[in-house]
């Protein structure tokens, strides 16, 4: 089996005809493709780098958004911090004054009862006082009537007054009924 010549070519041998052939396929394949794909792969090409260059635009804005909501974060936290240190520091300052206050008003009331203790001994007092001074009153008049009821001498006078002492709890008891 013999090939032909034009087939039997050498893949070392130069032939100018099948460069020629080579060029001219080469330029009209270029040509057609500048003419039908070319402009549709640049445009696929710069919408690409469009929608990667926004796709980094819009990631630049997000992390910058991102950042200023982190510091709002902190400063919320911190302004958070702040007031709970606030209002621990008032609440404590209104406990001490509610102690305070209680303290003051507990001191009050216990002196109040002090003062009304003392005003309700010297009341009592003031009537025990009364209340012997009338019994002495009373007492003095009774020695009084014993001794102008009977005429006495002075052996007489003091077994009277010495019986009369004998019978003081007795009558003090009667006059307390």
């Amino acid at each position: 089996m013999s090939m032909s010549p034009l087939f039997a070519t050498d893949l070392t041998t130069i032939q100018p005809g099948l460069i020629f052939w080579t060029i001219v396929t080469f330029v009209l394949v270029a040509l057609v493709l500048r003419a039908k794909a070319w402009k549709p792969i640049l445009q696929v090409v710069e919408e690409r780098e469009k929608a990667i260059h926004n796709a980094i635009e819009s990631a630049k804005r997000e992390r910058a958004e991102a950042e200023k909501l982190l510091d709002a974060q902190k400063h919320a936290i911190n302004e958070a911090r702040r007031e709970a240190a606030d209002m621990m520091r008032k609440n404590t300052a209104d406990m001490e004054k509610f102690r305070d206050e209680l303290m003051a008003k507990s001191r009050k009331e216990a002196d109040d009862l002090k003062a009304d203790a003392a005003r309700a001994i010297a009341d009592e007092k003031s009537k025990a006082i009364a209340q012997v001074k009338a019994e002495a009153v009373g007492l003095a008049l009774l020695v009084a009537e014993k001794l102008l009821s009977e005429r006495l001498d002075d052996e007489r006078h003091r077994k009277l007054a010495e019986q009369f002492i004998a019978d003081l709890p007795a009558q003090a008891a009667r006059a307390q009924q």
